[in-house]
C-alpha cells in the first residue's frame, strides 16, 4: 500500500484537500473588526455585532449553498400561461428565491438607508453599515446584490427627485421589509446605439392628459427585468436632440388595476457569470410610466442612481476579492506539499501577499467612501466634491482589481479551483462584471477626470489625503515624505489628463490617485488601529503600484520605511 493510502487508513478523518465552507466569514476576518472599530460609533458596531456575525455565518454556509445551486439553474422565462394568457413570468430557482428573502426582508439590504428602524436600530444607519452586510453577502453571493444595489439606488432617486405625490404612492413598497409585500427596482438604461453615450437614446415618451407617459422602444441590457420598478431614459417626441432631450420616467411593472404594464421580456440573456440573477431585453410598447424630476435633465438625475450603483460595484468587488483571498490564505494555511504547509513556503508568502495588497486596499476605500456619503448626505462643505472623486476611483480600479487577484486566488487551489464544484470559478466568472456594468473601464476614469474639471474634485481629495497622513503618527517621516510626495505627483498627472487632450492619461492618472489615497488612508488605519500588517500593506502599495522599479533587481522596503513597522509592531 502506498505511504499516502497507508496514512488515509489510518487516520481516517484527515483528508489532504482543504475545504473551508461552514466558516463564518465575519468572525474569522479579523482585520475588519479593526477596521469596524475605526469606522463605527462604539454604540452601533456593538448592536450590529450580532447581525454580522449571523450573516457571516449564513455567508460561509447555507447562502454559499443556495448561490452555488442558483448558479447552476439559472432563471427562465416563460412567456404564456397554459391556457394561451400573455402573461410573461421570470421563473426563479427556489435557492434564488430564498437569498431574495435574505437580502431583502431578513437583512434589508436594500431598504436599509431608506429606513428609520431596521435590524432593531432607531434611527438611519450609516452607509458603512449597509456595505459591510454587502461585504458579507457578497462573498456567497454576487448576481443578487445587483437587485439590491438597483432597489436602493431607486429608491434614493425616487425620494430626491420625484414629486410628493409619486414618492408617496410607491415609495411604500420599496422600503417595506415584507417579503410579499416590498418591491424590487431595476434601471432600463442600455440601447443598442446608446450604451455609454446617453445622447443617443432613441425610446420615445408621449405625454398624456392625465400627467402620465406612454414609452416605446427598445433596451438592449436590462437586469431583473421583471422588478417592480423601473427607472427609464427616454426622450419626448418634442424634445431636442443630444442629452438636453433625453428625461428620467419611473415605470411599474403593474398597472393599478393590477394587469402588466404595456412592456415585453424579449429574452434573457446568456451570461458569462451572474448566471443566478435574470439580465433580459425590454421592449417598450406604450408603457405607462411618471416624469421623475425636471424634464430634459434625466441624464443628470440617473447619474445619481448610476454613481450610488458605482459605489456598490466596488464594494461587491472588494468582496469578491476577500473571498478568494480568505480562501487562498486558507489553503496555505491547511494544504501540506514536500514535508511542509504551503504558507511556510517563501514564493507563496509573496505571492499571498500580492493577493492581499489590492483586496485590502479595496474594503479601506470602501470605508472610505461611504464615510464621504455620509457626509456629503449631511449636507458638510467639501464632502459632495470628495465623494464625487472617490466612487469612480473605487468603481475603476477596485473592479479590475478583483479580475486579476481572483484569478490568482483560484491558482491556489490548483487543479480543484477549476473545478465548478469550488467556489473559485463562480468568484473569476462574476468578477469580470464589476469592470463593464454601470459603465466601462474608459467610462468611469473619464469620469474621474470629470470629477477634477467641474466639480474641483482634487484639492479636497489631496486635503483629505493630506490630513490622514498627518494623523498617522507612527509613521516614519521617510514614509510619510513618500506618501506627500507621490500623492503629489498623482494628482499632477491628473491635472495633465484634465487639459485639453489629455484623457489618454485617464486611465493612468485614476489608477495613481486611487493607489495613493489608498496607502494613505491604509497607513492612517495602520497608526490608529495598531495594525503592523496594515501598515506593511500600505508601503508595499507604494512599492509595487507606484514607485518606479527594476524588474530585474529583488525588491525590498526601503530602510527608513522599515522603523514605522517596528514601531507599530511593538
Amino acid at each position: 500500500m502506498p505511504t499516502s493510502a497507508a496514512a488515509a487508513a489510518a487516520h481516517p478523518t484527515a483528508h489532504p484537500i482543504p475545504d473551508r465552507h461552514g466558516q463564518n466569514l465575519f468572525t474569522t476576518d479579523t482585520e475588519l473588526h479593526t477596521l469596524l472599530a475605526l469606522y463605527l460609533p462604539e454604540a452601533l458596531r456593538t448592536h450590529m455585532r450580532p447581525h454580522f456575525e449571523r450573516l457571516g455565518g449564513l455567508a460561509g454556509g447555507l447562502l454559499d449553498d443556495l448561490a452555488g445551486t442558483a448558479d447552476r439553474n439559472p432563471p427562465t422565462l416563460k412567456q404564456r400561461t397554459r391556457t394561451g394568457v400573455d402573461e410573461q413570468k421570470v421563473i426563479k430557482h427556489p435557492a434564488y428565491v430564498e437569498m431574495e428573502r435574505l437580502a431583502l426582508s431578513e437583512f434589508g439590504l436594500a431598504a436599509i438607508s431608506h429606513r428609520d428602524e431596521t435590524l432593531g436600530w432607531q434611527g438611519k444607519m450609516p452607509p458603512l453599515v449597509k456595505y459591510v452586510l454587502t461585504y458579507l453577502f457578497v462573498q456567497a453571493e454576487f448576481g443578487l446584490c445587483c437587485p439590491v444595489s438597483m432597489t436602493d439606488s431607486l429608491t434614493r432617486t425616487l425620494k430626491k427627485f420625484g414629486t410628493p405625490e409619486l414618492v408617496a404612492k410607491y415609495l411604500p413598497r420599496l422600503t417595506s421589509l415584507d417579503f410579499d409585500e416590498l418591491a424590487q427596482g431595476a434601471m432600463f438604461m442600455t440601447e443598442q446605439a446608446a450604451g455609454s453615450d446617453i445622447a443617443a437614446t432613441a425610446t420615445t415618451a408621449q405625454r398624456q392628459a392625465d400627467g402620465s407617459w406612454r414609452l416605446a422602444g427598445d433596451k438592449w441590457f436590462c437586469s431583473n427585468p421583471d422588478a417592480g420598478f423601473a427607472m427609464v431614459l427616454a426622450r419626448a417626441d418634442d424634445a431636442p436632440a443630444g442629452m438636453k432631450g433625453v428625461s428620467l420616467f419611473l415605470l411599474p411593472r403593474e398597472l393599478d388595476d393590477g394587469s402588466l404594464n404595456h412592456y415585453r421580456i424579449i429574452r434573457l440573456k446568456d451570461k458569462l457569470g451572474t448566471r443566478s440573477m435574470a439580465s433580459g431585453e425590454i421592449r417598450l410598447e406604450g408603457a405607462v410610466a411618471y416624469l421623475v424630476g425636471e424634464e430634459g435633465r434625466g441624464f443628470q438625475q440617473m447619474a445619481d442612481m448610476v454613481n450610488n450603483s458605482r459605489l456598490s460595484n466596488g464594494v461587491r468587488s472588494a468582496g469578491l476579492m476577500r473571498r478568494a483571498v480568505a480562501e487562498a490564505e486558507y489553503i496555505a494555511s491547511e494544504r501540506r506539499a514536500f514535508g511542509r504547509a504551503l504558507e511556510q513556503m517563501p514564493l507563496m508568502q509573496r505571492q499571498l501577499d500580492k493577493l492581499r495588497v489590492p483586496s485590502e486596499q479595496a474594503r479601506t476605500m470602501v470605508c472610505q467612501t461611504a464615510q464621504a456619503l455620509a457626509r456629503s448626505d449631511a449636507g458638510e462643505p467639501d464632502a459632495y466634491a470628495l465623494l464625487r472623486i472617490l466612487t469612480p476611483l473605487i468603481k475603476f480600479r477596485a473592479c479590475r482589481d478583483a479580475r486579476q487577484v481572483t484569478g490568482d486566488a483560484m491558482e491556489v487551489r490548483g487543479g480543484c479551483g477549476y473545478i465548478e464544484e469550488w467556489s473559485d470559478p463562480r468568484l473569476v466568472r462574476d468578477a469580470h462584471l464589476g469592470s463593464i456594468w454601470e459603465g466601462t473601464s474608459n467610462i468611469v476614469a473619464l469620469d474621474v477626470i470629470r470629477a477634477v474639471k467641474r466639480e474641483g474634485s482634487l484639492p479636497v481629495l489631496r486635503a483629505h489625503v493630506d490630513k490622514l497622513i498627518g494623523d498617522a503618527t507612527e509613521l516614519t517621516p521617510a514614509f510619510a515624505a513618500a506618501l506627500r510626495d507621490t500623492m503629489a505627483r498623482a494628482c499632477a498627472l491628473a491635472e495633465t489628463a484634465a487639459r485639453e487632450g489629455g484623457d489618454v492619461l485617464a486611465r493612468q492618472a485614476a489608477s495613481a490617485l486611487y493607489h495613493c489615497t489608498s496607502a494613505a488612508a491604509m497607513a492612517w488605519e495602520a497608526s490608529a488601529g495598531g495594525s503592523a500588517a496594515r501598515l506593511r500593506w500600505a508601503q508595499l502599495v507604494l512599492l509595487h503600484r507606484v514607485l518606479p522599479r527594476d524588474p530585474l533587481a529583488p525588491d525590498a522596503l526601503p530602510a527608513d520605511w522599515h522603523a514605522a513597522l517596528v514601531r507599530t509592531a511593538a
